[in-house]
């Protein structure tokens, strides 16, 4: 078995871990202890699988790292689904069977239900990328896009009117009912903090990217930092505070939207 940390063999230590997992309630999950998992299609790639229907999401959420060289031609992607792919750091080709582009830190790709997401890595440096993966909840009169575009070109919006609390969206779906989904990245100045405690039906992955929080699910007050993984289910109770001293507490999260409840 291979680690995504690297770290084998015994530990100075007890054994430990941060992580906690309520299946279908929330789960977080620090990095070690994480594993590479074989994907095929992933060629020179150190992919790992985060949330998945197993841990009571509705979706996948993964780690990408890919190598030179690495690539992806056969097509990510099954009948049914919507891809979004974000690119932390590095530099990638990707392409679906409508658009393609070379994306570089804090581009992303949205690839909608009847495409395919294709990569290959065009720099000499490993890439870092967070992939997602659900299943497109389509409605008459509406259908989604692809988009394509960079995190870093997208003006920072005051979060409800906190000066000290940033969001940014990647998709259109406050416009556009076409889109049943978004990518948000909400970041907190040290002390900032959600104005109440969050009680929804949407579902959230978020993988921390920057800083350190405490974070209340389920009214469990627990420590994250960054390199840790959170998933929200439905109706879990949810808010954080950015703590620490240097770094901005920084998130990417995904979020179903704009649909009905199927009974």
């Amino acid at each position: 078995m291979s680690y995504l940390n690297g770290v084998t063999g015994y530990r100075k230590d007890l054994l430990n871990t941060r992580s906690v997992i309520k299946r279908g309630n929330y789960a977080v999950i620090e990095p070690d202890g994480l594993v590479k998992n074989t994907i095929p299609g992933f060629e020179g790639c150190q992919i790992t699988i985060l949330s998945s229907p197993k841990l009571g999401a509705s979706f996948v959420d993964y780690l990408v790292g890919i190598e030179p060289g690495g690539y992806h031609h056969e097509g990510f992607g099954q009948p049914g689904e919507e891809i979004f792919f974000y690119l932390f750091e590095g530099n990638v080709k990707v392409w679906n069977q409508e658009e393609e582009a070379e994306l570089e830190d804090g581009g992303y790709i949205f690839c909608p239900e009847g495409t395919k997401l294709f990569f290959e890595h065009i720099g000499d440096k490993p890439a870092k990328g967070f992939l997602y993966k659900r299943k497109y909840q389509r409605i008459p009169g509406y259908e989604a896009h692809t988009v394509i575009g960079n995190i870093n070109s997208v003006p920072g919006i005051d979060y409800e009117g906190m000066t000290d609390v940033m969001v940014k969206d990647f998709l259109p779906s406050a416009k556009d009912l076409g889109f049943d989904m978004n990518f948000h990245i909400l970041s907190f100045k040290p002390g900032a903090c959600h104005g109440y405690i969050e009680t929804h039906v949407q579902e959230h992955g978020a993988y921390i990217y920057s800083g350190e929080g405490m974070y209340v699910l389920d009214n469990d007050w627990i420590p994250v930092k960054k390199g840790d993984y959170l998933f929200m289910g439905a109706y879990c109770p949810q808010a954080a505070y950015g703590v620490g001293r240097d770094e901005e507490f920084a998130y990417i999260y995904s979020k179903d939207c704009n649909r009905d409840i199927d009974l």
